[in-house]
Protein backbone atom coordinates (compact mmCIF):
# COMPACT_ATOMS: atom_id res chain seq x y z
CA UNK A 1 0.00 0.00 0.00
CA UNK A 2 3.24 2.44 0.71
CA UNK A 3 6.40 2.76 -0.67
CA UNK A 4 8.82 2.33 1.82
CA UNK A 5 11.33 5.86 2.74
CA UNK A 6 11.93 3.93 6.32
CA UNK A 7 15.93 4.91 7.13
CA UNK A 8 18.16 3.29 9.32
CA UNK A 9 19.35 5.42 11.81
CA UNK A 10 22.48 3.91 14.26
CA UNK A 11 21.58 4.20 17.60
CA UNK A 12 24.33 5.42 20.00
CA UNK A 13 24.86 1.60 20.38
CA UNK A 14 25.41 0.97 17.33
CA UNK A 15 28.12 3.63 17.12
CA UNK A 16 29.72 3.16 20.36
CA UNK A 17 29.30 0.01 21.57
CA UNK A 18 32.27 -0.82 24.03
CA UNK A 19 32.39 2.81 25.26
CA UNK A 20 28.44 2.97 25.87
CA UNK A 21 28.78 -0.17 27.88
CA UNK A 22 31.59 1.21 29.72
CA UNK A 23 30.13 4.62 30.85
CA UNK A 24 26.60 2.92 31.22
CA UNK A 25 27.90 -0.26 33.58
CA UNK A 26 30.38 1.90 35.39
CA UNK A 27 27.60 4.59 35.91
CA UNK A 28 30.01 7.45 35.51
CA UNK A 29 26.95 9.61 34.81
CA UNK A 30 23.98 9.70 37.81
CA UNK A 31 21.59 8.91 34.77
CA UNK A 32 21.82 6.85 31.65
CA UNK A 33 19.96 9.08 29.47
CA UNK A 34 22.61 11.96 29.74
CA UNK A 35 25.13 9.81 28.02
CA UNK A 36 22.92 8.53 24.91
CA UNK A 37 21.39 12.10 24.15
CA UNK A 38 25.19 14.04 23.86
CA UNK A 39 26.94 15.29 21.49
CA UNK A 40 29.75 14.30 20.06
CA UNK A 41 32.34 17.26 19.36
CA UNK A 42 34.29 14.61 16.63
CA UNK A 43 33.97 11.64 14.42
CA UNK A 44 32.83 8.28 15.97
CA UNK A 45 35.73 7.05 14.20
CA UNK A 46 38.74 9.31 15.97
CA UNK A 47 36.99 8.89 19.38
CA UNK A 48 36.20 5.21 19.18
CA UNK A 49 40.42 4.95 18.17
CA UNK A 50 41.32 6.79 21.13
CA UNK A 51 38.67 4.87 23.22
CA UNK A 52 40.31 1.77 21.99
CA UNK A 53 43.82 3.44 23.87
CA UNK A 54 42.16 4.81 26.92
CA UNK A 55 43.49 3.31 30.52
CA UNK A 56 41.39 1.65 33.21
CA UNK A 57 39.75 3.69 35.90
CA UNK A 58 36.46 5.57 36.17
CA UNK A 59 38.43 8.63 36.41
CA UNK A 60 39.92 8.50 33.00
CA UNK A 61 36.51 7.24 31.77
CA UNK A 62 35.01 10.63 32.80
CA UNK A 63 37.34 12.79 31.33
CA UNK A 64 37.17 10.53 28.31
CA UNK A 65 33.69 11.80 28.06
CA UNK A 66 33.98 14.71 28.91
CA UNK A 67 36.53 15.42 26.32
CA UNK A 68 34.67 14.06 23.44
CA UNK A 69 31.64 14.81 24.19
CA UNK A 70 28.91 17.78 24.77
CA UNK A 71 26.28 16.75 27.45
CA UNK A 72 22.58 17.90 27.80
CA UNK A 73 21.60 19.90 30.46
CA UNK A 74 17.98 19.54 31.75
CA UNK A 75 15.31 22.17 31.53
CA UNK A 76 12.60 22.09 33.69
CA UNK A 77 10.45 24.67 33.40
CA UNK A 78 9.46 24.87 37.05
CA UNK A 79 9.14 28.44 39.35
CA UNK A 80 10.15 28.76 43.04
CA UNK A 81 8.66 26.41 46.02
CA UNK A 82 6.56 29.22 46.65
CA UNK A 83 3.82 29.16 44.06
CA UNK A 84 3.39 33.70 42.38
CA UNK A 85 0.24 32.07 40.82
CA UNK A 86 -3.03 30.13 40.74
CA UNK A 87 -2.19 26.45 39.51
CA UNK A 88 -3.98 27.02 36.12
CA UNK A 89 -2.34 30.13 35.26
CA UNK A 90 0.88 28.70 36.14
CA UNK A 91 0.37 25.57 33.57
CA UNK A 92 -0.56 28.83 30.77
CA UNK A 93 3.16 30.30 31.50
CA UNK A 94 4.38 26.63 31.60
CA UNK A 95 3.66 26.30 27.99
CA UNK A 96 6.61 28.47 27.05
CA UNK A 97 8.73 26.94 29.35
CA UNK A 98 8.14 23.56 27.82
CA UNK A 99 8.15 24.63 23.75
CA UNK A 100 10.91 23.78 21.61
CA UNK A 101 11.81 25.67 18.44
CA UNK A 102 12.58 23.19 15.43
CA UNK A 103 14.97 20.98 15.20
CA UNK A 104 16.59 19.91 12.03
CA UNK A 105 19.72 18.24 12.98
CA UNK A 106 20.95 15.04 11.63
CA UNK A 107 23.74 13.06 11.65
CA UNK A 108 25.24 14.29 14.92
CA UNK A 109 24.28 13.23 17.78
CA UNK A 110 21.44 10.36 18.88
CA UNK A 111 18.18 13.36 18.03
CA UNK A 112 16.02 12.71 15.06
CA UNK A 113 15.13 16.10 13.09
CA UNK A 114 11.98 17.75 14.14
CA UNK A 115 10.93 20.76 11.62
CA UNK A 116 8.30 22.28 14.12
CA UNK A 117 7.59 24.07 16.82
CA UNK A 118 6.63 21.52 19.48
CA UNK A 119 6.40 20.86 23.29
CA UNK A 120 8.58 18.10 25.50
CA UNK A 121 7.55 16.74 28.72
CA UNK A 122 10.10 18.62 31.03
CA UNK A 123 13.08 16.60 33.33
CA UNK A 124 15.24 14.31 31.22
CA UNK A 125 12.47 14.19 29.10
CA UNK A 126 14.08 16.30 26.19
CA UNK A 127 12.17 15.50 23.17
CA UNK A 128 9.02 14.24 21.69
CA UNK A 129 7.37 11.58 23.47
CA UNK A 130 4.33 10.19 21.02
CA UNK A 131 1.80 8.94 23.87
CA UNK A 132 2.62 11.77 26.22
CA UNK A 133 2.11 14.50 23.36
CA UNK A 134 -1.09 13.70 23.26
CA UNK A 135 -2.42 14.66 26.81
CA UNK A 136 0.02 17.70 26.49
CA UNK A 137 -2.30 18.91 23.68
CA UNK A 138 -5.10 18.79 25.41
CA UNK A 139 -4.03 22.24 27.81
CA UNK A 140 -2.37 23.51 24.75
CA UNK A 141 -6.15 23.34 23.12
CA UNK A 142 -7.86 24.43 25.81
CA UNK A 143 -5.24 27.34 26.52
CA UNK A 144 -5.38 28.56 22.47
CA UNK A 145 -1.76 27.22 21.62
CA UNK A 146 -2.87 26.35 17.99
CA UNK A 147 0.68 26.78 16.87
CA UNK A 148 2.18 24.41 18.67
CA UNK A 149 -0.76 21.90 18.93
CA UNK A 150 -0.28 21.67 14.69
CA UNK A 151 3.53 21.65 15.10
CA UNK A 152 2.93 18.58 16.96
CA UNK A 153 0.95 16.93 14.84
CA UNK A 154 2.86 17.80 12.15
CA UNK A 155 6.13 16.74 13.55
CA UNK A 156 4.29 13.41 14.01
CA UNK A 157 2.87 12.94 10.47
CA UNK A 158 6.56 13.73 9.54
CA UNK A 159 7.85 10.49 11.42
CA UNK A 160 5.26 8.28 10.41
CA UNK A 161 6.38 9.37 6.70
CA UNK A 162 9.87 8.78 7.70
CA UNK A 163 10.06 5.51 9.88
CA UNK A 164 6.44 4.29 9.14
CA UNK A 165 5.53 4.83 13.00
CA UNK A 166 5.82 7.42 15.35
CA UNK A 167 8.65 6.29 17.74
CA UNK A 168 8.95 6.18 21.38
CA UNK A 169 10.73 9.55 21.20
CA UNK A 170 12.45 11.92 19.03
CA UNK A 171 15.81 10.00 19.42
CA UNK A 172 17.55 7.21 17.10
CA UNK A 173 17.82 4.50 20.28
CA UNK A 174 13.64 4.66 20.51
CA UNK A 175 13.32 3.65 16.71
CA UNK A 176 12.70 -0.03 17.65
CA UNK A 177 9.68 0.72 19.18
CA UNK A 178 6.68 3.25 19.20
CA UNK A 179 4.01 4.09 21.85
CA UNK A 180 0.33 3.83 22.45
CA UNK A 181 -1.00 5.00 19.17
CA UNK A 182 -3.05 7.90 19.34
CA UNK A 183 -1.84 9.60 16.47
CA UNK A 184 -5.54 9.49 15.82
CA UNK A 185 -6.79 11.33 18.75
CA UNK A 186 -3.95 13.93 18.06
CA UNK A 187 -5.46 14.64 14.73
CA UNK A 188 -8.95 14.69 15.82
CA UNK A 189 -8.41 17.56 18.13
CA UNK A 190 -7.68 19.68 15.85
CA UNK A 191 -9.22 20.78 12.48
CA UNK A 192 -7.74 22.77 10.49
CA UNK A 193 -10.32 22.77 7.93
CA UNK A 194 -7.90 22.24 4.32
CA UNK A 195 -8.41 19.14 2.69
CA UNK A 196 -4.60 18.52 2.10
CA UNK A 197 -3.77 18.63 5.18
CA UNK A 198 -6.60 16.07 5.91
CA UNK A 199 -5.80 13.76 3.62
CA UNK A 200 -1.81 13.70 4.44
CA UNK A 201 -2.84 13.23 8.05
CA UNK A 202 -5.81 10.19 7.01
CA UNK A 203 -2.65 8.79 4.66
CA UNK A 204 -0.31 8.98 7.92
CA UNK A 205 -2.80 7.00 10.41
CA UNK A 206 -3.05 4.17 7.54
CA UNK A 207 0.83 3.73 6.99
CA UNK A 208 0.91 3.71 11.08
CA UNK A 209 -2.26 0.52 11.14
CA UNK A 210 0.31 -1.35 8.35
CA UNK A 211 3.09 -0.61 11.12
CA UNK A 212 0.99 -2.21 13.69
CA UNK A 213 -0.40 -5.21 11.70
CA UNK A 214 2.88 -6.12 9.68
CA UNK A 215 2.44 -9.86 8.95
CA UNK A 216 -1.15 -10.52 10.26
CA UNK A 217 -2.21 -11.57 6.11
CA UNK A 218 0.09 -14.32 6.16
CA UNK A 219 -0.30 -15.54 10.11
CA UNK A 220 -1.84 -18.94 10.73
CA UNK A 221 -4.23 -19.32 14.13
CA UNK A 222 -2.47 -20.03 17.35
CA UNK A 223 0.95 -18.19 16.20
CA UNK A 224 2.41 -14.47 16.72
CA UNK A 225 4.77 -12.77 14.40
CA UNK A 226 6.43 -8.84 15.63
CA UNK A 227 3.28 -7.00 17.21
CA UNK A 228 0.62 -9.24 15.75
CA UNK A 229 -1.35 -12.55 17.29
CA UNK A 230 -3.54 -14.97 15.94
CA UNK A 231 -5.36 -17.07 18.61
CA UNK A 232 -5.99 -20.50 17.45
CA UNK A 233 -9.89 -19.31 16.67
CA UNK A 234 -9.11 -17.16 14.28
CA UNK A 235 -8.79 -13.74 15.95
CA UNK A 236 -6.17 -10.85 15.89
CA UNK A 237 -5.12 -9.08 18.82
CA UNK A 238 -2.07 -7.11 18.85
CA UNK A 239 0.99 -7.17 21.48
CA UNK A 240 4.03 -4.63 22.44
CA UNK A 241 7.22 -5.58 20.51
CA UNK A 242 10.86 -4.32 19.77
CA UNK A 243 12.97 -6.65 17.53
CA UNK A 244 15.88 -5.45 18.91
CA UNK A 245 17.66 -8.24 21.92
CA UNK A 246 19.74 -5.62 23.33
CA UNK A 247 19.91 -3.75 26.48
CA UNK A 248 17.88 -0.71 25.95
CA UNK A 249 20.84 2.36 25.26
CA UNK A 250 19.01 4.54 28.06
CA UNK A 251 18.77 1.96 30.32
CA UNK A 252 21.81 0.08 29.47
CA UNK A 253 22.87 -1.16 33.15
CA UNK A 254 19.59 -1.45 34.23
CA UNK A 255 18.36 -4.28 31.80
CA UNK A 256 22.26 -5.65 32.26
CA UNK A 257 21.25 -6.19 36.02
CA UNK A 258 17.57 -7.61 35.51
CA UNK A 259 18.94 -9.85 32.54
CA UNK A 260 21.48 -11.12 34.95
CA UNK A 261 19.09 -11.97 37.64
CA UNK A 262 16.90 -13.87 35.10
CA UNK A 263 17.07 -17.34 34.17
CA UNK A 264 15.96 -16.66 30.50
CA UNK A 265 17.93 -15.91 27.44
CA UNK A 266 19.23 -12.28 27.93
CA UNK A 267 17.94 -11.40 24.66
CA UNK A 268 14.48 -12.51 25.51
CA UNK A 269 14.56 -10.00 28.74
CA UNK A 270 16.27 -7.47 27.00
CA UNK A 271 13.15 -7.53 24.25
CA UNK A 272 10.66 -7.97 26.80
CA UNK A 273 11.99 -5.00 28.84
CA UNK A 274 12.06 -2.80 25.58
CA UNK A 275 7.91 -3.72 24.81
CA UNK A 276 7.15 -2.61 28.14
CA UNK A 277 8.76 0.54 27.46
CA UNK A 278 6.48 0.89 24.17
CA UNK A 279 3.28 0.28 26.56
CA UNK A 280 4.55 3.14 28.07
CA UNK A 281 3.50 1.81 31.26
CA UNK A 282 7.35 0.88 32.13
CA UNK A 283 7.43 -0.89 34.16
CA UNK A 284 4.17 -2.87 35.47
CA UNK A 285 2.96 -6.00 37.32
CA UNK A 286 1.00 -6.41 33.99
CA UNK A 287 4.00 -7.55 32.54
CA UNK A 288 5.54 -9.21 35.01
CA UNK A 289 5.61 -12.68 36.21
CA UNK A 290 6.09 -13.89 39.91
CA UNK A 291 9.47 -12.55 40.59
CA UNK A 292 9.87 -9.23 40.05
CA UNK A 293 11.47 -7.17 36.86
CA UNK A 294 13.89 -10.29 35.63
CA UNK A 295 10.40 -12.26 35.08
CA UNK A 296 8.67 -9.75 32.62
CA UNK A 297 7.51 -11.47 29.50
CA UNK A 298 5.69 -8.36 27.96
CA UNK A 299 5.45 -10.14 25.08
CA UNK A 300 3.54 -12.38 25.85
CA UNK A 301 0.75 -10.44 26.70
CA UNK A 302 -2.31 -8.59 24.73
CA UNK A 303 -3.02 -5.53 26.81
CA UNK A 304 -6.30 -4.64 26.73
CA UNK A 305 -5.47 -0.81 26.05
CA UNK A 306 -3.10 -1.61 22.94
CA UNK A 307 -6.02 -3.14 21.91
CA UNK A 308 -8.45 -0.89 22.54
CA UNK A 309 -6.70 2.23 20.74
CA UNK A 310 -6.10 0.32 17.21
CA UNK A 311 -9.61 -0.55 17.22
CA UNK A 312 -10.26 4.03 17.98
CA UNK A 313 -7.25 3.99 14.78
CA UNK A 314 -9.44 1.70 12.67
CA UNK A 315 -12.87 3.83 13.64
CA UNK A 316 -11.14 6.70 12.46
CA UNK A 317 -9.19 6.09 9.32
CA UNK A 318 -13.12 4.03 8.37
CA UNK A 319 -14.37 7.88 9.34
CA UNK A 320 -12.33 9.07 6.99
CA UNK A 321 -14.16 8.27 4.03
CA UNK A 322 -12.95 6.67 0.82
CA UNK A 323 -13.04 3.43 -1.18
CA UNK A 324 -10.88 1.47 1.66
CA UNK A 325 -12.99 2.40 4.60
CA UNK A 326 -15.48 -0.35 4.87
CA UNK A 327 -12.54 -2.61 5.10
CA UNK A 328 -10.93 -0.52 7.75
CA UNK A 329 -14.77 -0.35 9.61
CA UNK A 330 -14.65 -4.85 8.91
CA UNK A 331 -11.28 -4.82 10.92
CA UNK A 332 -13.04 -2.53 13.91
CA UNK A 333 -15.77 -5.39 14.42
CA UNK A 334 -13.57 -8.01 14.22
CA UNK A 335 -11.27 -6.27 16.78
CA UNK A 336 -14.68 -5.45 19.36
CA UNK A 337 -15.61 -9.11 18.74
CA UNK A 338 -11.46 -10.10 19.70
CA UNK A 339 -11.80 -8.22 22.56
CA UNK A 340 -15.13 -8.69 24.26
CA UNK A 341 -14.24 -12.77 23.74
CA UNK A 342 -10.90 -12.67 24.73
CA UNK A 343 -10.41 -9.61 26.57
CA UNK A 344 -13.75 -9.80 29.21
CA UNK A 345 -13.61 -10.77 32.85
CA UNK A 346 -16.92 -11.71 32.69
CA UNK A 347 -16.33 -12.83 36.95
CA UNK A 348 -14.28 -9.63 37.87
CA UNK A 349 -16.96 -7.57 35.60
CA UNK A 350 -14.05 -5.60 33.65
CA UNK A 351 -11.95 -5.58 30.64
CA UNK A 352 -8.28 -7.33 31.18
CA UNK A 353 -4.94 -8.14 29.38
CA UNK A 354 -4.59 -11.38 28.01
CA UNK A 355 -1.83 -14.44 28.00
CA UNK A 356 -0.70 -15.28 25.07
CA UNK A 357 1.54 -18.05 26.45
CA UNK A 358 -1.30 -19.43 28.64
CA UNK A 359 -4.30 -18.82 26.70
CA UNK A 360 -6.27 -17.11 29.84
CA UNK A 361 -7.04 -13.92 31.05
CA UNK A 362 -4.24 -11.86 33.48
CA UNK A 363 -7.51 -11.49 35.77
CA UNK A 364 -5.97 -8.43 37.77
CA UNK A 365 -7.85 -5.24 37.26
CA UNK A 366 -6.21 -2.24 36.56
CA UNK A 367 -6.40 1.20 34.83
CA UNK A 368 -6.14 0.15 31.37
CA UNK A 369 -10.01 -1.70 31.71
CA UNK A 370 -11.35 2.04 31.29
CA UNK A 371 -9.69 1.85 27.54
CA UNK A 372 -12.89 -0.09 25.97
CA UNK A 373 -14.70 2.62 27.57
CA UNK A 374 -12.67 5.40 26.35
CA UNK A 375 -13.42 4.19 22.78
CA UNK A 376 -16.63 2.59 22.47
CA UNK A 377 -15.81 -1.09 22.78
CA UNK A 378 -17.59 -1.69 25.87
CA UNK A 379 -21.90 -2.46 25.79
CA UNK A 380 -23.53 -0.14 28.15
CA UNK A 381 -24.17 -3.20 30.94
CA UNK A 382 -20.03 -4.26 30.92
CA UNK A 383 -19.16 -0.10 30.60
CA UNK A 384 -21.63 0.05 34.42
CA UNK A 385 -19.75 -2.88 35.89
CA UNK A 386 -16.67 -1.84 34.63
CA UNK A 387 -17.36 1.56 36.75
CA UNK A 388 -18.60 0.21 39.27
CA UNK A 389 -15.13 -1.77 40.13
CA UNK A 390 -13.32 1.28 39.11
CA UNK A 391 -15.32 3.08 41.73
CA UNK A 392 -14.80 0.05 44.48
CA UNK A 393 -11.14 -1.11 43.92
CA UNK A 394 -9.12 1.88 41.95
CA UNK A 395 -10.45 4.96 43.62
CA UNK A 396 -7.78 6.13 45.96
CA UNK A 397 -7.70 9.66 48.00
CA UNK A 398 -5.91 11.51 45.62
CA UNK A 399 -7.40 9.78 42.67
CA UNK A 400 -7.27 6.72 40.46
CA UNK A 401 -4.74 3.92 41.08
CA UNK A 402 -2.82 2.68 38.27
CA UNK A 403 -2.98 -1.34 39.51
CA UNK A 404 -3.85 -2.90 42.96
CA UNK A 405 -0.56 -4.44 43.07
CA UNK A 406 2.69 -3.39 45.02
CA UNK A 407 5.61 -3.96 43.63
CA UNK A 408 8.24 -0.66 43.65
CA UNK A 409 7.39 -0.62 39.86
CA UNK A 410 6.25 2.92 38.73
CA UNK A 411 3.32 2.21 37.13
CA UNK A 412 2.14 -0.02 39.91
CA UNK A 413 0.08 0.68 43.13
CA UNK A 414 -0.08 3.74 45.17
CA UNK A 415 1.08 5.75 41.69
CA UNK A 416 -1.27 7.56 39.60
CA UNK A 417 -1.06 8.90 36.46
CA UNK A 418 -2.61 11.72 34.16
CA UNK A 419 -3.25 9.70 30.93
CA UNK A 420 -4.99 7.20 33.18
CA UNK A 421 -6.98 9.71 34.69
CA UNK A 422 -7.93 11.41 31.07
CA UNK A 423 -8.99 7.91 29.57
CA UNK A 424 -10.70 6.86 32.70
CA UNK A 425 -13.04 10.01 32.85
CA UNK A 426 -13.49 10.51 28.87
CA UNK A 427 -14.61 6.81 28.66
CA UNK A 428 -16.69 6.95 31.62
CA UNK A 429 -18.36 10.73 30.67
CA UNK A 430 -18.95 8.46 27.30
CA UNK A 431 -21.14 6.10 29.18
CA UNK A 432 -23.15 8.33 31.20
CA UNK A 433 -20.88 7.81 34.52
CA UNK A 434 -20.82 11.79 34.98
CA UNK A 435 -20.43 11.89 38.72
CA UNK A 436 -17.75 9.01 38.75
CA UNK A 437 -15.85 11.54 35.87
CA UNK A 438 -16.13 14.16 37.80
CA UNK A 439 -15.35 12.64 41.05
CA UNK A 440 -12.37 11.02 39.39
CA UNK A 441 -11.27 14.72 37.98
CA UNK A 442 -11.73 16.26 41.33
CA UNK A 443 -9.17 14.02 43.08
CA UNK A 444 -6.61 14.71 40.74
CA UNK A 445 -6.73 17.71 40.41
CA UNK A 446 -6.84 18.42 44.43
CA UNK A 447 -3.43 16.35 44.38
CA UNK A 448 -1.87 18.28 41.99
CA UNK A 449 -2.83 21.43 43.52
CA UNK A 450 -2.03 20.06 46.80
CA UNK A 451 1.96 19.40 45.60
CA UNK A 452 2.15 22.61 43.47
CA UNK A 453 1.11 24.99 46.51
CA UNK A 454 3.85 22.88 48.53
CA UNK A 455 6.89 22.67 45.60
CA UNK A 456 5.28 25.30 43.02
CA UNK A 457 5.98 22.34 40.27
CA UNK A 458 4.16 20.00 38.48
CA UNK A 459 5.18 16.40 38.67
CA UNK A 460 5.17 13.66 35.96
CA UNK A 461 3.49 11.28 38.34
CA UNK A 462 1.84 11.30 41.89
CA UNK A 463 1.15 8.90 44.45
CA UNK A 464 -2.41 8.77 44.70
CA UNK A 465 -2.95 6.95 48.28
CA UNK A 466 -0.97 9.47 50.21
CA UNK A 467 -1.49 12.68 47.62
CA UNK A 468 1.80 12.66 47.05
CA UNK A 469 4.65 12.92 44.51
CA UNK A 470 4.85 9.56 43.36
CA UNK A 471 8.08 6.83 43.58
CA UNK A 472 9.50 3.89 42.15
CA UNK A 473 10.80 3.18 38.96
CA UNK A 474 14.36 3.64 37.33
CA UNK A 475 14.42 7.37 37.88
CA UNK A 476 13.21 9.70 40.05
CA UNK A 477 10.02 11.72 39.73
CA UNK A 478 10.63 14.11 36.98
CA UNK A 479 8.78 17.59 36.39
CA UNK A 480 7.56 19.77 33.68
CA UNK A 481 5.63 18.45 33.12
CA UNK A 482 3.25 18.22 29.88
CA UNK A 483 0.73 15.51 30.35
CA UNK A 484 0.05 16.07 33.80
CA UNK A 485 -0.56 20.06 32.32
CA UNK A 486 -2.25 19.06 30.02
CA UNK A 487 -4.69 16.77 31.21
CA UNK A 488 -4.56 18.99 34.64
CA UNK A 489 -5.79 22.46 32.07
CA UNK A 490 -8.39 19.79 30.64
CA UNK A 491 -10.45 18.69 33.95
CA UNK A 492 -10.03 21.97 35.57
CA UNK A 493 -11.81 23.58 32.52
CA UNK A 494 -14.16 20.85 31.55
CA UNK A 495 -15.65 20.12 35.02
CA UNK A 496 -14.90 24.14 36.33
CA UNK A 497 -12.94 22.96 39.17
CA UNK A 498 -11.55 24.83 41.70
CA UNK A 499 -7.77 24.52 42.54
Amino acid sequence: MFGSTMRADPSPADLFGPLLARVQERAILPDGKTFVDALPKRTVADIMRDFDRLPEGDDALRAFVADNFDLPITRCGTQSAVPVEPLRDHIRTLWKELARAPDPQTGRGSALPVLHRHVVPGGRFREIYYWDSFFTMLGLVRDGEWDLANGIVDAMTDLIEAHGHVPNGTRTYYLGRSQPPLFHMMVALLDTGQAEVAARRLSAMKREHVWWMAGADELAPGRQTARIVRLSDGHLLNRYWDPRGTPRDESWREDVATAAASERPSEDVYRDLRAGAESGWDFSSRWLGDAGLSSIRTTAIAPVDLNAFLFGLEIAIAAGGGPDAAHYAGLADARKQAMNRHLWNEAGGYFCDYDIERGTLRTALSAAALAPLLVGVATQPQADRTAAAAAEQLLARGGLRTTLAVTGEQWDRPNGWAPLHWIAVAGLQRYGHEALARDIAQRWVDTVGRNFARTGMMFEKYDVEAAIVGGGGEYEAQVGFGWTNGVTADFIDRFRLAC
